[in-house]
């Protein structure tokens, strides 16, 4: 039996054709939809990158783990909480990953064989390394029972496609440059615009026209499915397509406007926090299924150890991988094979980074609490009635302010029961020490001349015009 579970970073679902998207960014990973199993409403629990793995390889929610924030040297993660890589190791798999996420973590690492770090002097990372790293490993491995991890960044920012891939998603007649286009305005006079800039805009350059942005992170996406269908290609002539259960999810989405963030993940929102998830193993599972109601990336864990329970591969002791106590996840079986249509009728949502928030999502309304909005400015309630306002443009919590109320009283039972009388980790994290990235804030800050708290009290002091930006 082999696995491989792929993280497509920052991929959001809306921007795949199998979701509906009308632009050519995912043939092959509509073919792979079609010859497996697609879940329509998958939703990151936590966000972003870290909080969303750590979750994923333990199948336990931040509350659950301790792990709540992205960044923070706060968070740890127990050596005795059960990994999913440690367990197929023990179990006897062979363990490998093409990842870097252990610069992040230590415990990334844990339970893997073979470790090959995908990261090089940037800190974004071509799918085609990742590709170049894993297909001689598979090789080499393909007679054995194996775990591979493989993670590709390439949706992620900066968004720098190669330029042969672009004409696809913005047409060549326009020039994204032009100082007449203005659409760049908000981005680029936003108060949070300073501590993006490096980063997100140097790098692709002075451009004026925020559909640009959006061609290329299409173009990005294309060019990761490119990457995908090479490895797919790859397992065809080892041999082993029909043998490998392959999962493919995405961490978080990707906010494009929406909201007034700009290129990146934070925020509670449906682009950031629903995900693409998708599972193909041929004979074991059904083709072409489609799954309506909700489940978490925290459900892949148990999937994948009720999968080769039910395989009972050679040599492995499927005994071995029970489900450990107290997971959140529950297994996507029922619904894979058509007993069920989700795994659970609310998600609840987190995230502490840019921004410090918690939110509860059901079939039809979405709730969201912010604890601290960082650089950005947010009411401290929302609510928003998916079903009439799925792009949550209307903020309910004031005229629905029942429902509101009862939805946070909701939030906040449920946090309190998952704590069972620990400390809130969210809480600690604000206390001592700030949001995750304020430090990274303050630096910036400090080399204009300010400080937290006279930006808080005046951030259009640190705003940057686009003339400014087109100077410089």
């Amino acid at each position: 039996m082999k696995i491989i579970l792929v993280s497509l970073d920052t991929l959001r679902a809306s921007r795949l054709g199998a979701y509906g998207y009308p632009k050519p960014t995912s043939p092959h990973l509509d073919r792979i939809a079609s010859e497996g199993v697609l879940f329509e409403r998958a939703y990151a629990a936590d966000i972003p990158t870290e909080v969303a793995h750590t979750g994923i390889f333990t199948g336990k929610i931040g509350l659950t783990t301790g792990v709540v924030s992205h960044g923070s040297d706060l968070a740890h993660l127990p050596k005795t909480t059960p990994w999913l890589p440690t367990m197929l190791r023990s179990a006897g798999f062979t363990t490998s990953a093409v990842d870097n996420l252990y610069q992040l973590k230590e415990w990334f690492a844990r339970g893997y064989r073979y470790y090959m770090n995908s990261a090089g002097g940037n800190r974004w990372i071509d799918g085609r390394t990742v590709n170049e790293l894993a297909k001689p490993w598979i090789e080499q491995h393909k007679d054995e029972s194996f775990f591979l991890f493989l993670h590709y960044w390439d949706a992620h920012t900066p968004y720098l496609p190669p330029d042969s891939y672009i004409p696809d998603f913005y047409d060549s007649a326009r020039d994204p440059y032009d100082p007449a286009n203005g659409s760049m305005e908000r981005a680029y006079n936003h108060p949070a615009y300073p501590f993006f800039k490096r980063h997100h805009y140097d790098l692709v350059g002075p451009v004026t026209d925020s559909d640009y942005y959006g061609a290329l992170y299409d173009a990005e996406i294309r060019y990761l499915d490119d990457r995908l269908k090479e490895l797919d290609a790859h397992l065809e002539k080892l041999g082993i397509h029909d043998d490998t259960l392959l999962v493919l999810f995405g961490d978080h989405g990707e906010s494009l406007t929406e909201h007034d963030i700009y290129w990146d993940h934070c925020g509670l929102y449906e682009p950031t926090v629903h995900v693409p998830l998708i599972m193909r193993w041929p004979g074991r599972m059904p083709a072409d299924r489609r799954v309506s109601g909700l489940v978490q990336q925290i459900d892949i864990m148990p999937t994948i150890l009720e999968a080769v329970r039910m395989e009972q591969p050679d040599g492995i002791d499927s005994a071995g991988l029970s489900d450990p106590a107290g997971m959140d996840g529950r297994s996507l079986w029922g619904a894979i094979l058509g007993e069920s249509d989700r795994t659970h009728d609310q998600v609840y949502l987190s995230e502490c980074a840019w921004q410090a928030a918690r939110g509860v999502r059901t079939d039809r309304y979405k709730f969201i609490r912010t604890y601290d909005s960082g650089p950005f400015s947010r009411p401290l309630r929302e609510l928003y009635d998916l079903a009439a306002d799925p792009e949550e443009t209307v903020n309910l919590a004031d005229s629905m302010a029942e429902l509101a109320g009862l939805f946070e009283r909701q939030l906040e039972t449920w946090v309190a029961g998952k704590l069972a009388g620990r400390e809130d980790p969210m809480k600690r994290q604000l206390r001592e020490a700030g949001l995750p990235f304020r430090r990274r804030i303050e630096q910036i800050l400090g080399g204009a001349g300010m400080t937290w708290e006279d930006w808080r009290r005046d951030p259009r002091r640190e705003r940057f015009d686009l003339a400014a930006h087109r100077r410089h």
